[in-house]
């Protein structure tokens, strides 16, 4: 916990690729609309650390415009797995490709809500999903907390929201993390 508290408090004022909110408020934001919604703990903590793999890769702030996709969503999941269960760790993995299952067609007002930044990553993350990609991912069990968690990211860009600080939002962290000897 003290590195993803030091990640935050490290890198949470960067600017967050492209949107007018920094990584931090982002968090907080998608943290917080998740835990508005009655979500269970473990929804929250991984809106509250859906993004962190941008804490950890070494591309820089403008990998975006280096036409680079982060994989982000792997890297955290990957990170994160030694301190929380699947059902943290998985729709963290999950939200980029529910993004490229929201923009697939399932939803056809989707790809209007997706600011420019968004637009840009899912060319770069492959995308809208095949036919064959939406059956994989509809089946997978953690489909339906990845959606969520995917929603919460889009909303999660308001300039000047309050929510709860990070030390509120990290009582859930603290609740989910696994059992260690």
């Amino acid at each position: 916990m003290t590195r993803i508290d030091r990640l935050f408090a490290e890198r949470g004022g960067a600017e967050y690729h492209g949107e007018a909110v920094t990584q931090l408020e982002h968090a907080l934001q998608a943290a917080h609309f998740a835990e508005q919604d009655g979500r269970p703990p473990e929804w929250i903590a991984a809106a509250l650390l859906h993004d962190i793999g941008h804490f950890l890769h070494g591309y820089g702030e403008d990998y975006l415009d280096q036409g680079v996709n982060d994989r982000h969503e792997d890297l955290g999941a990957r990170f994160l797995a030694h301190a929380f269960g699947p059902a943290v760790t998985e729709p963290i993995r999950l939200h980029v490709p529910a993004k490229r299952y929201l923009a697939s067609g399932k939803h056809p007002d989707y790809p209007g809500l997706l600011s420019p930044a968004s637009v840009r990553s899912l060319e770069l993350q492959g995308g809208p999903m095949t036919a064959e990609e939406i059956g994989a991912f509809e089946a997978h069990p953690y489909f339906t907390a990845a959606a969520k968690v995917r929603e919460y990211d889009d909303r999660a860009k308001i300039v000047g929201f309050v929510t709860p600080p990070y030390s509120h939002f990290r009582t859930y962290l603290e609740a989910t993390l696994r059992a260690t000897d």
